[in-house]
């Protein structure tokens, strides 16, 4: 057991060392000149789609809630950072803690009713907070209204990275403890969860809340990463491409959430030239993939398992050819 820990410390601690790493290289990257405006652009909707995937599996891969009205959250987020520090003009730091803070207030407001439902109607009632939340802003002249609010460009790649891996870190260790095993235990039979003894309601509003928050914070740096925000940005079809990701990368599976973000991230942008076929080439990745990976592309595995499984399968081969020597 002592050695398994070990080990399980050690990757951890691998994977860290390894993603700071890879964010000073960026870094030095963008600092320096050497990727252009596009390829920064692009990085930084990345980062801001990852969050998003990431916190939108929590609710629907983990806990089993099939959600669809994240971009509420996403727009809450966004416009109570954009107050603090455009109307109120303070730090930009806490623009982020107050974007992800209201986002899990209100998912905390919803999710305390609307968790009682389940699948159909939990998906519908979500997707009506996410349209009252973009009416609301759409007739709200003090954010601009339909116009839009100006916000001053303050995203940048140490900040991003930093929610990036904050995100994910928070998340998978959610996941493997006792609040994750249950949630886990909720998505695949609720009846026998209550059955057990574990408060359902209980988990699906935390992980509900947890995911709203970090959604918000996703809210935060995307709207400082351009120049205006409008409620058009936030209607249900942004709901549906957080969805796709996670249905895309398989649902359960983190790290296939992240690579569809990634993957689905790249495959619009570099399409954005062709706003006629955009949609339709985009249509027929999912549809292709859907076809033929029904299951996503990681299914309920993460991208670890897959590697582990390679270092057994070795490790099987060397042995099976030392007993033969012997």
């Amino acid at each position: 057991m002592a050695v398994n820990i070990f080990k399980n410390a050690r990757g951890f601690w691998t994977s860290i060392v390894l993603a700071v790493i890879f964010g000073v290289i960026m870094q030095f990257l963008i600092t320096g000149g050497t990727l252009n405006a596009f390829y920064v652009n692009t990085l930084f909707f990345i980062g801001i789609n990852i969050i998003l995937a990431v916190s939108l599996h929590l609710i629907i891969g983990i806990t089993g809630q099939f959600s669809i009205g994240h971009a509420g959250f996403l727009a809450v987020g966004a416009y109570a950072s954009a107050i603090i520090t455009m109307k109120l003009q303070l730090p930009f730091w806490l623009g982020i803690m107050t974007g992800g803070v209201a986002a899990a207030i209100a998912g905390l407001i919803i999710g305390i009713p609307t968790l009682r439902l389940k699948g159909d109607y939990l998906a519908i009632a979500t997707l009506g907070f996410g349209e009252i939340v973009r009416i609301v802003f759409l007739n709200m002249d003090y954010v601009g209204g339909a116009s839009g609010m100006t916000v001053s460009h303050l995203t940048t790649w140490p900040w991003l990275f930093g929610c990036v891996l904050l995100t994910i870190l928070v998340i998978v260790n959610f996941t493997n403890s006792t609040y994750g095993r249950a949630c886990i235990s909720i998505r695949e039979n609720e009846i026998a969860a209550d059955a057990m003894g574990i408060n359902t309601t209980y988990y699906k509003v935390t992980a509900f809340v947890i995911g709203s928050f970090f959604a918000g914070i996703a809210g935060a740096l995307y709207a400082h990463n351009f120049y205006i925000i409008q409620p058009t940005n936030f209607g249900f079809l942004k709901s549906f491409d957080i969805l796709i990701f996670v249905v895309l990368g398989g649902l359960g599976s983190m790290s296939g959430a992240m690579i569809a973000a990634i993957f689905l991230t790249i495959i619009s942008t570099f399409l954005q030239s062709y706003p006629e076929v955009r949609m339709v080439i985009y249509s027929l990745v999912l549809i292709i993939m859907m076809i033929y990976r029904p299951q996503g592309l990681l299914g309920t595995r993460e991208i670890t398992s897959f590697l582990k499984a390679g270092k057994s399968a070795k490790g099987g081969v060397n042995s099976d050819s030392k007993n033969t020597v012997a």
